[in-house]
């Protein structure tokens, strides 16, 4: 039976950041999460991995945002009031 050492078991883990280079590129690339710098694809400059703004989405449905959740009723009832209205 062979033994690998814990470092070649070590996994990476791949994550999705943006760059930015000097001359204002900025893209996305699919990297480990110890990569700081790619070639920009535009201009073959150094890109600097930017920190980015956390994306977030707010469930309407769960009744958590109340004033989120009485908007999305509100649309629904008009939606299914117009669906009813073209169908008829």
């Amino acid at each position: 039976m062979l033994l690998k050492s814990k470092q070649s078991l070590r996994i990476t883990k791949m994550m999705l950041f943006d760059f930015k280079c000097d001359k204002d590129h900025v893209t996305e690339k699919l990297v480990s999460s110890d990569v700081t710098e790619v070639t920009c694809p535009e201009c073959d400059g150094v890109a600097l991995r930017q920190i980015s703004a956390v994306r977030s989405k707010l469930d309407h449905i769960s009744g958590d945002f109340p004033g989120a959740t009485m908007r999305w009723a509100r649309q629904r009832e008009e939606k299914i009031k117009h669906e009813r209205k073209t169908s008829e």
